[in-house]
């Protein structure tokens, strides 16, 4: 539903405050029809709390969201479970409550019109009003053809034929995430709310969400660590800093550019700024007391109680670089697999797969979710039974993280205990140093795991592995939960790791230039490519959608 007025959304004044302290206050901006916005500021700003304002799931201190009646906003939460008593169509199809309760009403109505015959009475002609007005707003609905609409929103993100008519509880919470991301698409709101929406889906389907957000979808707000995806997307950059905000017509790449030149003005003006104060200030401890300049001390020392400090972002700018410890030299070949099969029932996974992984290689494994790439980590691993050999080399130390890898951690332990055990030599000096790259400072590193959310206990797990002397590295989805300068910091360390690496990653911006070897699993095979992340993907026009649709 296209609306009407330019402005959709109006927030004025905003303010959250908890115990006194401000998280923000005094926001004001608007959200207009054709807005993809990317709400930026590091973690702790307010940017999901400012989002759950807007979608109308937390209250402000002070200061109103205001937008017209009819409006249709959606809100994709981090983190949420869809309903299992019903099959993933039937859910998906939820989205289109609202129409089939209008003919079902509609229906319900005129079949009682059918046996009444009080045809003069109130309640007679107030049913045939009804079902006018039913009818008025039933029929001006677009002739969708509903079941086909949700199949094409399922298809696109990862979901095969065979899937729709299995039970939500079947499925992994990633899965059920997005399921509840095809239920928002398909209501075609005029605002759509997402909160770090493609940290569980594969490449393929964030193409076909951003191919839906720029052609499809009216206004758009998201909240995100995966650059290419914002970058794609968004045409504004609103950041939240300091208790306020900055609104930039620029997607995130630009808009880091411009914070720069705005920081620059603000330090110049600053140190301007400073050097006016020391005149002043030099001015009255020469002149207080000299009776002649008596009126011109007191002016100046009341434009000085009255001047506004000029305040200058706080941006973190350390630059701690990170290097795994040196681990002993594996043997030529850290991975071996030769005919390696692996089925779940009549379920094949994949069937007959080879490759073999040099010392020193660094290779991704990509495919759409359920094709196999977790499989074979865990075969590698000799996590699972499989057909077929699958050996590691000679020398060969294992570091591996896999995506359940925070429920590993020893609960009983602090945060600072956790990375104090696997540090060694003069590591140890930098471990605050290193807690705080990944978002743990001052008395956090003293919190027990116990008390970790989820997505603390992933950087923490990372950090953890980032100490360890290994020469084979094993990341399954390493970067969700990581804000960009996390990322950042480990992609660095990854560059420089003179051993092996198998990655699986989902995050283009963070694949790029970290693997010269892919193995692409697809219908139940593993394919090697000997080229980059970089060529494969380009080779593929991975990013042209139409091309994905063919695919399918």
């Amino acid at each position: 539903m296209q609306l009407k007025n330019k402005l959709m959304i109006s927030v004025d004044n905003l303010a959250v405050e908890f115990g006194g302290t401000a998280l923000f206050s005094e926001v004001s901006f608007t959200i207009n029809e054709n807005d993809k916005i990317a709400l930026m500021g590091k973690n702790g700003a307010g940017k999901s709390t400012m989002m759950k304002i807007i979608a109308g799931e937390q209250r402000a201190t002070r200061g109103h969201v205001r937008f017209p009646k009819d409006a249709i906003i959606a809100y994709l939460p981090q983190h949420l479970l869809t309903e299992d008593k019903c099959t993933v169509f039937e859910e998906a199809s939820k989205a289109f409550a609202h129409v089939y309760e209008m003919r079902d009403e509609m229906e319900a109505l005129n079949k009682a019109l059918e046996t009444r015959t009080d045809y003069d009475s109130d309640e007679y002609m107030q049913i045939i009003q009804k079902v006018s007005d039913l009818g008025e707003k039933y029929y001006a609905l677009e002739d969708v053809n509903y079941d086909a609409e949700v199949e094409k929103a399922l298809g696109g993100l990862g979901f095969k034929r065979e899937d729709f008519r299995r039970m939500t509880s079947e499925f992994s919470g990633g899965y059920r995430m997005r399921i509840e991301l095809a239920k928002i698409l398909l209501q075609k709101p005029d605002l759509i709310l997402l909160d770090e929406p493609t940290n569980h889906i594969d490449i393929e389907s964030v193409i076909w969400l951003e191919d839906f957000l720029l052609n499809k979808a009216n206004a758009v707000m998201v909240i995100s660590h995966d650059k290419a995806f914002i970058d794609n997307i968004t045409n504004r950059t609103i950041e939240v800093t300091m208790g306020r905000i900055y609104d930039y017509k620029a997607n995130y790449s630009h808009y880091l550019q411009l914070r720069e030149d705005r920081r620059a003005h603000q330090i110049k003006a600053y140190q301007e700024q400073q050097k006016f104060i020391a005149d002043n200030m030099a001015f009255i401890e020469r002149f207080k007391g000299t009776y002649s300049k008596t009126n011109q001390v007191n002016s100046r020392e009341k434009m000085l109680e009255k001047l506004e400090i000029i305040e200058v972002d706080d941006i973190d700018t350390s630059a701690l670089k990170l290097r795994f410890p040196p681990a002993q030299r594996s043997g030529d070949y850290p991975v071996t697999v030769k005919d390696l099969s692996k089925s779940y029932g009549e379920h094949v996974v994949f069937k007959d797969a080879n490759m073999s992984i040099s010392r020193g290689e660094k290779v991704s494994f990509v495919g759409r979710n359920g094709e196999g790439k977790s499989t074979m980590i865990k075969a590698i691993m000799g996590e699972i039974d499989v057909e077929g050999t699958c050996n590691l080399g000679h020398n060969v130390k294992v570091g591996y993280f896999a995506q359940n890898q925070a429920s590993l951690l020893d609960e009983n332990l602090t945060i600072f205990q956790t990375v104090d055990e696997v540090a060694f030599g003069d590591i140890r000096t930098q471990i605050k140093n290193i807690l705080g790259q990944f978002m743990f400072k001052g008395d956090d590193i003293d919190k027990k795991v116990s008390v970790l959310s989820g997505g603390e206990k992933t950087r923490l797990a990372m950090v953890k592995l980032l100490l360890e002397p290994v020469n084979l590295l094993i990341l399954d989805e390493p970067t969700n939960h990581l804000d960009l300068k996390s990322k950042d910091v480990l992609k660095e360390a990854l560059l420089n790791f003179d051993g092996t690496l198998i990655l699986v990653s989902h995050d283009r911006d963070f694949l790029k230039g970290l693997s010269q070897k892919v193995f692409e699993f697809k219908d139940h095979r593993v394919i090697e490519h000997f080229e980059t992340i970089d060529d494969f993907l380009v080779r593929n026009r991975i990013e042209n959608l139409k091309e994905i649709d063919l695919k399918k």
